[in-house]
């Protein structure tokens, strides 16, 4: 009888449904606060998110995962995001470089099987290193000065990263590193998290979204396998524009859904907030007043727009009409511009209360003003819309 090709089993997954969402969060909510007072790695939040089999979401089904879209990611860091932005951050990471081929899914198979079936099983957590003291971003161009050097059977890194989300948290660190041969190359090296030869300095101390712990990792001869350098080019190389357009996409869908995230929380509290606070003056609700109905309104509307734009550009994207980067770029700007404004409103509304730290619209509003960091930033995206309708 001849032998039948092994077909790996497909895995049952139950259904993301509204209902598991909504516990997630509001699991998440009861240690916000903490998280953010502290800026600990919220170790807590990613035991549930694992327990749940959520940090596996988009691998692949044939090493064990769910596979899913972008669509159905983004409703999963929305709901996480809602409860602790940090977390959602941190975990969009890992689903990143599952969800596009150009990313992990292309590293050696044996690596990446590795990685994939760690994050199926509730670890596996990856974050990229690329900033730097001296260069800050690459997305801007540059070389790092990190600089991986051939020992023996490997590599040994040296260098200093700055502003590396997730940092005691993670179980793998894809570091951002130049080569020392007589032509460097340029690319990522995958190091775990537990290698020798790595410190962890507590430099994150920032106005909002401080359970990112984004600190500063410096490496010192930190060994690493041969085939670890999973994505090592010449420079011109990474500067061709050739790759895979869905990384563009899918990070500037996530951050746009981040931080909406946070402005929903925000404007929940709010609405608790304006009915349940009766003034003896007024003798009813803050809710009962037309001027606060009508600046309520124009947030409902910011968010409205925000749900819509992301929501389309997403299920564009999994039905094989992939948006430009330009046209998920202008959506972040405008999401995140919306999620800023959409918290404002609410301090407007508030007063004093709103910026009293025993409520939450106060750390809402820190961690919203930090999507302006993410790159690409408003110069970038505006100068590329402005060429792009002009014609350049």
């Amino acid at each position: 009888m001849a032998s039948q090709a092994f077909v790996p089993e497909t895995p049952s997954f139950a259904p993301i449904g509204p209902e598991l969402l909504d516990r997630i969060t509001r699991q998440l909510v009861e240690t916000a606060e903490s998280y953010d007072r502290s800026a600990q790695f919220p170790r807590a939040n990613f035991d549930l998110l694992g327990q749940e089999g959520l940090i596996g979401l988009t691998v692949p089904v044939e090493y064990g995962g769910r596979g899913a879209s972008l669509s159905e990611a983004l409703r999963v860091l929305g709901a996480v995001a809602k409860g602790e932005p940090s977390t959602a951050l941190i975990l969009f990471m890992t689903y990143h470089y599952h969800a596009t081929p150009a990313r992990a899914q292309g590293w050696p198979q044996g690596i990446y099987e590795q990685l994939a079936r760690q994050a199926v099983q509730g670890r596996g957590l990856i974050g990229g290193l690329r900033v730097e003291p001296e260069l800050g971003t690459p997305v801007r161009g540059g070389m790092p000065a990190t600089v991986a050097r051939r020992v023996g059977d490997g590599w040994a890194i040296s260098g200093t990263k700055i502003y590396s989300t997730g940092s005691t948290g993670l179980d793998w660190f894809a570091v951002w590193a130049k080569t020392d041969e007589e032509n460097p190359r340029v690319g990522n090296f995958l190091v775990r998290s537990d290698s020798h030869g790595i410190a962890i300095e507590p430099a994150w101390d920032h106005l909002g979204m401080r359970a990112t712990v984004s600190h500063a990792v410096h490496f010192k001869d930190t060994p690493v396998p041969l085939d670890h350098a999973v994505d090592i080019r010449l420079p011109e190389q990474w500067a061709s524009g050739t790759g895979d357009p869905s990384l563009a996409i899918w990070n500037a869908l996530a951050i746009s859904t981040i931080y909406d995230g946070v402005a929903r929380a925000a404007r929940d509290w709010l609405r608790a907030y304006l009915n349940d606070r009766v003034p003896s003056n007024l003798g009813a609700s803050l809710a009962t007043l037309p001027r606060v109905q009508e600046k309520f309104g124009e947030i409902e509307t910011l968010l409205q727009v925000n749900r819509t734009l992301i929501r389309d550009a997403a299920a564009r994207h999994d039905a094989g009409d992939t948006p430009s980067a330009v046209e998920v770029n202008n959506i972040k700007y405008l999401a995140t511009a919306n999620a800023i404004r959409a918290v404002e409103i609410g301090l407007e509304l508030t007063g004093n209360p709103g910026i009293s730290r025993k409520n939450p619209l106060e750390r809402h509003y820190r961690d919203v003003l930090c999507s302006r960091i993410h790159s690409p930033q408003t110069d970038t995206i505006l100068i590329a819309a402005g060429r792009t309708a002009l014609g350049n």
